[in-house]
């Protein structure tokens, strides 16, 4: 894969985790981040004593003052699976908000959608002329979903989420190697041996449950950073193509998203 494949883009979920994954992004050129607020942290917007208006200018001043640093706003979209968390008349409210944070900083947009896809799609076409360019991350819907956001000119992130069943692989097959990205969305989503993808796994980690981790090792059941590489392995195998291959067309892919 190679040492120019070294990026780590760490995504926010509300104003709090933006400013501590900027901290982060901070102590290694190769790290960057997202500011915006996810779908189930919408109510931070109307918390007591909270200005709807006030936490906006604070995630765009955020992501404006770090300019080089912040690459994306998001994660932001929608999630109808967990609105134990958000209303969903909240969710749509304060999705549609975070546009203006994408006009005003003219970065991406790092977007969820969980059971709402409709919704989802008619907010990007109504908004599509206010933001550059976006990626509907771990992606696990169908065919038709897929297409309606290349349609929409999005790029689509695949996670091990994305590979958990044989229909699952099929999709992914259907997306162009030029709108592709890969992604772990770690601690989660790791690619399990139930999954149908497995048996492509050439690369291994060896962990450690946590009461027992040493540096060099993986905490046992948590997903990380570096098995970014079995998501390659399992995406090339499937769809046919050189994993090395592969991994340069997505590496530009993300540098023409996140970078360019």
């Amino acid at each position: 894969m190679g040492k120019k494949l070294m990026k780590m883009i760490i995504t926010a979920g509300n104003l709090s985790e933006s400013q501590d994954a900027l901290e982060l992004a901070k102590t290694n050129e190769s790290f960057y981040c997202t500011v915006g607020c996810h779908p189930t942290r919408c109510g931070e917007f109307e918390e007591e004593g909270q200005d709807p208006q006030d936490y906006l200018q604070q995630l765009i001043t955020l992501a404006k003052k770090n300019e080089g640093k912040v690459v994306a706003v998001g994660e932001c979209g929608l999630d109808f699976d967990r609105t134990n968390f958000c209303q969903k008349e909240v969710q749509l409210k304060y999705f549609q908000q975070q546009f203006r944070l994408a006009e005003e900083t003219k970065l991406p947009m790092f977007l969820h959608s969980r059971n709402a896809h409709q919704n989802f799609l008619d907010i990007i076409r109504q908004n599509r002329d206010r933001f550059v360019a976006g990626v509907a991350h771990c992606f696990t819907g169908s065919k038709e979903e897929a297409a309606a956001y290349l349609d929409q000119g999005l790029y689509i992130g695949i996670t091990g989420c994305s590979l958990k069943t044989a229909d699952n692989i099929e999709v992914m097959k259907t997306i162009p190697s030029d709108r592709l990205l890969l992604e772990t969305d770690a601690p989660w989503c790791d690619i399990r041996p139930t999954h149908a993808g497995f048996k492509h796994i050439r690369t291994k980690f060896e962990s450690k449950k946590k009461e027992k981790w040493e540096k060099g090792v993986c905490v046992k059941g948590r997903n990380e950073p570096a098995h970014i590489v079995q998501v390659l392995e399992v995406v090339a195998a499937s769809r046919g193509e050189d994993a090395q291959s592969l991994a340069e067309v997505i590496y530009d892919n993300t540098l023409n998203l996140f970078f360019s």
